[in-house]
């Protein structure tokens, strides 16, 4: 079919868009140094203002977009790690190395000022959360499909950076039940398990333990590969709104 001139200006200028949409969310634009032997985020072992525990780097989620600030501060005579979004969005990550095999539990604490205004992890352009934590997983990706490996492929011509095979979220989120699986907008390579943000959660602590292997079984229907990277992630880029959160000690812990 023949397009007009202007029809056609406006096609070419809606794929960069398009491409964009595809890796939001997924991008880990830079290497990471090695982890030590006992992974997990002890923040609770530094001085409030300190710099950030060695290994860990604040990432953009999107090239370009501003990065969530991400400090350490005393709260109730313990040190945890505050995450301040302004219209930004960026996760605090570390290179993974964790023996699924012998510590496939995570335990953490968090603590989210409240929900965010206008946000809903179903829908791509309100996809932001107080609380995040996070895991990246290698695989086979000749098992997935056609669709699936071409957007990948975009994504490297874009960034420079292979995808990872598959992205495991908890969230902070009022749109749906704890335990509710949602998958990101933009790609079903990234599944969210929603954790918190019932009434009463906004600005308590949390203490929470999840099933690392039993969650990514349950959203993937495979096994999990190894994990190349977690990390936290406070992001209001979407609803371009500002909000806070804190978050504990992360421990990698034996089953069951």
């Amino acid at each position: 079919m023949h397009l007009p001139s202007s029809r056609r200006a406006q096609k070419r200028t809606a794929q960069p868009a398009w491409i964009a949409a595809c890796v939001a969310l997924l991008l880990l634009p830079l290497p990471l140094p090695a982890q030590d032997e006992n992974p997990g985020i002890a923040f609770s072992t530094s001085e409030p203002g300190a710099s950030l525990p060695a290994g860990w780097k604040n990432l953009p989620v999107v090239r370009g977009k501003p990065i969530t600030q991400y400090t350490l501060v005393q709260d109730d005579h313990t040190t945890v790690l505050q995450a301040d979004a302004n219209r930004s969005a960026s996760a605090l990550m570390h290179e993974g190395n964790i023996d699924l095999a012998r510590t496939p539990v995570v335990a953490w604490r968090w603590k989210a000022d409240g929900p965010i205004a206008g946000a809903d992890n179903r829908v791509a352009s309100k996809e932001d959360a107080p609380a995040r934590l996070m895991f990246m997983f290698d695989g086979d990706k000749s098992k997935l499909s056609m669709f699936d490996r071409a957007k990948m492929g975009l994504a490297k011509q874009l960034s420079g950076e292979d995808l990872p095979y598959a992205t495991l979220m908890y969230v902070w989120s009022t749109n749906a039940a704890p335990g509710t699986v949602i998958a990101n907008p933009r790609t079903n390579r990234v599944q969210m398990i929603v954790v918190s943000g019932q009434p009463g959660d906004a600005g308590r602590w949390q203490s929470l333990r999840r099933n690392i292997v039993q969650d990514y079984e349950r959203v993937f229907h495979e096994p999990p590969g190894r994990i190349t990277g977690y990390g936290l992630l406070t992001d209001t880029d979407n609803t371009a709104t500002t909000t806070r959160a804190w978050y504990g000690d992360v421990q990698f812990l034996p089953g069951p």
